[in-house]
């Protein structure tokens, strides 16, 4: 793995989002491991069950956009920054209600948009910082009954590869990371919009069994971790990576092959069959 050799014998600042489980808590940990001074972040830090070692923990709630100013105060100057925080959801786009679409949108989206402008300007004064934003390769590959949660990583994907090069000349680098299916338990806490008498139901129950089958043999936390730390320790870190689902392979058949191929496809292997539209 290539790192900076600022990463290996200067101790970094770095904010990690959603470091109380899964994903962040994983990230946070190996920064620790590595000597790097951390800071984790939770809606409520006082409740945590398995704070991680080594971690200080701040509270940044994502649907509060004032958080993320306080929270920036709070850490001081960030030398690296992960935006792993997020909530997922499930269900029929006709079943979903306005509000919990643009909760979701609130949580996902501009949630990591706030606390990342809240560090921005510590970073180009400094001429130093990367920027790490946590997707779904449910982005690149989407499924039925996920529109909104797809919907809102591709929006975090395109403020990160849209804004690397504006950032560009003030040393920041923006990474945008996509994991496949993760075995962290998500769907535990995953939102659901399905009504009992919903015509979509049928189908969705096909999805939602799928979904569960697939994330059962997902990756590890620790896997993706990996990943995520390698990107921003990286000397010259790539715009996009992802890891998961037999990225590799995936992601080359979706770029020569037609994109409903690629729908077709996704949707198979959800159980869905092939409908003309």
């Amino acid at each position: 793995m290539a790192t900076s050799s600022a990463s290996n014998t200067t101790p970094l600042t770095v904010l990690v989002t959603g470091a109380g489980s899964g994903i962040g808590a994983e990230v946070a940990r190996r920064f620790v491991d590595r000597g790097h001074r951390v800071f984790g972040t939770s809606r409520n830090p006082d409740a945590l069950r398995a704070p991680v070692p080594g971690v200080t923990y701040v509270r940044l709630d994502n649907a509060d956009y004032a958080s993320a100013s306080a929270c920036a105060e709070q850490v001081g100057a960030v030398d690296i920054l992960v935006n792993n925080a997020g909530e997922s959801q499930a269900g029929a786009l006709e079943d979903t209600s306005m509000e919990a679409i643009e909760n979701l949108f609130r949580v996902n989206v501009f949630g990591p948009v706030a606390i990342t402008k809240a560090v921005l300007p510590g970073m180009r004064e400094r001429r130093r910082g990367t920027i790490i934003m946590v997707g779904s390769m449910l982005s690149s590959f989407p499924v039925a009954f996920r529109s909104n949660y797809a919907a809102t990583k591709s929006a975090l994907k395109a403020f990160a590869l849209a804004s690397r090069r504006e950032l560009a000349p003030y040393g920041i680098r923006m990474i945008s990371v996509e994991p496949g299916t993760i075995a962290t338990g998500i769907g535990d806490r995953r939102s659901i919009h399905i009504g009992d008498q919903s015509p979509y139901r049928a189908e969705y129950e096909t999805v939602a069994a799928a979904t569960g089958r697939n994330e059962q043999a997902g990756i590890s936390a620790d896997s993706m971790a990996d990943q995520i730390v390698e990107a921003a320790l990286a000397v010259h870190p790539k715009p996009f990576y992802a890891r998961g689902n037999n990225a590799a392979v995936v992601f080359a058949l979706r770029r020569l092959l037609p994109r409903q191929f690629i729908l077709d496809m996704t949707a198979r292997k959800h159980g869905l069959p092939k409908v003309k539209v």
